[in-house]
């Protein structure tokens, strides 16, 4: 492919790596509660193969070709983690090696999270939340704890939302700042002035 050419704006390659990564999120979260009847985690492992895995990542080598550094290595790093998570879904390793295993992408993830501040703060809370669900996932396998997956999944689950949320309302451009009359009002504002 010609430099010249460009492999797609930055803008709908986050568009498409933010709806992969809410879709998959929100799948697997589901999953992991178990709040739908017949569906568990692993129902999710077709999306997770090829949304989470194959367009997440194709979505990152585009973003990394035209130069977003940030959003690029975060839908490599994560579509890496969902590619490897469905294939080896069902391999016999010990809840110990499953728990180091979803723990070292726990640190990826905050990675991630910590260098998104550029893609905004709904972008930013989503990759933040999936870092707080796979730590819980991680201890809950850990500590073999039932309860600590469900939580895990909620989270996964809100976190897919707010990426889907994102990617929607910027195709649809609909708003993703609080306006200013619902946020609480500083003190500054009411008129209140600091004593002492």
């Amino acid at each position: 492919m010609d430099k010249d050419v460009s492999a797609g704006s930055t803008t709908s390659t986050s568009v498409l790596g933010h709806l992969a990564l809410g879709l998959t999120l929100l799948a697997f979260g589901l999953g992991q509660t178990r709040a739908i009847d017949g569906v568990v985690a692993a129902t999710s492992l077709p999306l997770a193969l090829y949304l989470g895995g194959g367009t997440l990542f194709l979505a990152g080598l585009l973003a990394l070709r035209t130069g977003d550094t940030s959003t690029g290595t975060a839908f490599a790093g994560f579509g890496a983690f969902w590619f490897i998570w469905a294939i080896s879904s069902g391999d016999l390793v010990s809840a110990n090696a499953a728990g180091l295993f979803v723990l070292l992408w726990a640190l990826l993830a905050f990675s991630l999270t910590l260098g998104a501040g550029g893609a905004g703060r709904l972008f930013q809370a989503a990759y933040g939340l999936f870092t707080v669900a796979l730590l819980l996932i991680a201890i809950a396998l850990f500590g073999e704890s039932t309860v600590l997956f469900k939580v895990a999944g909620w989270i996964a689950a809100v976190a897919g939302l707010a990426s889907w949320y994102g990617a929607t309302a910027a195709l649809a451009h609909w708003p993703t700042a609080v306006p200013r009359r619902l946020l609480p009002r500083r003190a500054a504002d009411r008129g209140v002035t600091a004593t002492g």
